[in-house]
């Protein structure tokens, strides 16, 4: 796909750019305790500055439903805004009207402001035009540099981009482009790590790759409903039974796109899920006992899948190998994750790879830093891979 990026701006100098962020920060008592949604704006927003935009920031924070909530006001991360960008931040407590008006008076080039949550208004989930309009008269371009909330079609990340000419930032552009080389035009082979736990939370995702790669690597505990599905005993492991038809015929529609679809044939099992279990074993998936539970994919399944990926040109990664928050069933998705970063360093694979426990998995592995690109978006990284048209990115298409 083709979009407007900053580069087809032109002149900013005294012109007042939104921007679209997002600034939906964790916190504890009073306290931003992760800001790399922060710094991952902070490009497009001093790049702006630099030439001159009086740069107005447009988020929402929490879920306040359509009303005024104290405790979910873009205030309280404002500290933390202003100590990344290294510079001060005007606070406008509304983000339409003649308040929003007179800041924009005050504001000099190169300022920048943050306006209050866009949530607090019903009109912002609903996509409202007349609040996209109210929004915009006080501006002159939309820039959206929040992926994460472009599968959100509201006022804020979708409206405004039909009334003022709309870009994307510097954020938004390097993730479209990764995201392009994983699955819109890869270089093949490609192959797709799917793990987590439930199936039925990403049958969408499943559907649309076994279309899109040629090696689909399906792990964690929807691995085990597919091993079920396939007429493995998996003891008491974590398994939708109720999900086997679906998974059959997820993989006949492999078959005939000529996907090959990878589950673990050794497993790691225990009967009690704790920390080094007295009962951990490692067995093939047909020795799995009734009182026992899969946990993590083997060494040996492992050591088959790194050479499937090693025959591979890119790959697109969702989801961790087994539970890997606890020692030792982190094992399998650390050295998968291993494979994958050595192969991204030695110029040989494209990696691309989103979602929370992703994110996590890769950093626990320490090779979050080597694999071509991470994406911190949930939602929309999850709906990008069922092949759904994602609303904030549409607007923006040249």
């Amino acid at each position: 796909m083709t979009f407007r990026k900053l580069d087809d701006i032109g002149d900013v100098a005294g012109k007042v750019v939104l921007v679209r962020v997002d600034f939906n920060l964790p916190m504890q008592d009073g306290q931003v305790t992760e800001d790399s949604r922060v710094r991952a704006a902070a490009p497009t927003i001093l790049e702006l500055s630099a030439k001159g935009a009086k740069v107005l920031l447009l988020a929402h924070f929490g879920r306040p439903k359509g009303a005024r909530d104290a405790s979910q006001s873009l205030a309280l991360v404002l500290p933390a805004i202003t100590k990344v960008l290294g510079r001060e931040v005007m606070f406008v407590p509304e983000i339409a009207g003649d308040i929003v008006k007179q800041a924009v008076g005050i504001l000099g080039n190169g300022d920048i402001a943050l306006l209050e949550n866009t949530r607090f208004w019903p009109g912002e989930e609903k996509n409202n035009p007349a609040l996209a309009k109210a929004i915009a008269a006080n501006a002159d371009i939309y820039v959206n540099d929040a992926f994460s909330a472009a599968h959100r079609a509201h006022a804020s990340t979708e409206g405004l981009a039909h009334v003022l000419p709309a870009y994307a930032g510097r954020s938004m552009q390097a993730e479209l482009e990764a995201l392009e080389k994983a699955l819109g035009q890869p270089v093949k082979p490609v192959a797709a790590v799917v793990g987590g736990a439930k199936v039925s939370s990403k049958l969408g995702v499943l559907t649309h790759l076994v279309t899109k790669v040629d090696h689909l690597i399906i792990g964690g505990g929807m691995a085990n409903t597919f091993l079920a599905a396939r007429g493995v005993d998996v003891g008491k492991s974590l398994c939708e039974h109720d999900l086997a038809s679906t998974c059959e015929e997820i993989l006949e529609a492999a078959d005939k796109a000529g996907c090959t679809v990878h589950l673990p044939y050794e497993v790691v099992v225990s009967k009690t899920f704790e920390a080094n279990p007295p009962s951990l074993r490692t067995c093939n998936v047909h020795e799995v006992a009734a009182d026992e539970m899969i946990l993590d994919a083997g060494p040996a399944a492992i050591e088959a899948l790194s050479d499937a990926l090693k025959t591979c040109r890119t790959l697109v990664w969702n989801g961790p190998m087994g539970a890997f928050e606890m020692a030792p069933f982190d094992a399998g998705t650390v050295a998968l994750a291993k494979t994958a970063a050595a192969l991204t360093k030695e110029g040989s694979l494209v990696s691309v790879a989103g979602g929370g426990d992703t994110v996590a998995a890769l950093h626990h592995a320490g090779v979050a830093g080597d694999f071509s690109y991470i994406s911190t978006a949930g939602g929309a990284f999850l709906e990008w891979m069922e092949g759904r048209e994602l609303p904030g990115v549409k607007a923006l298409e040249a």
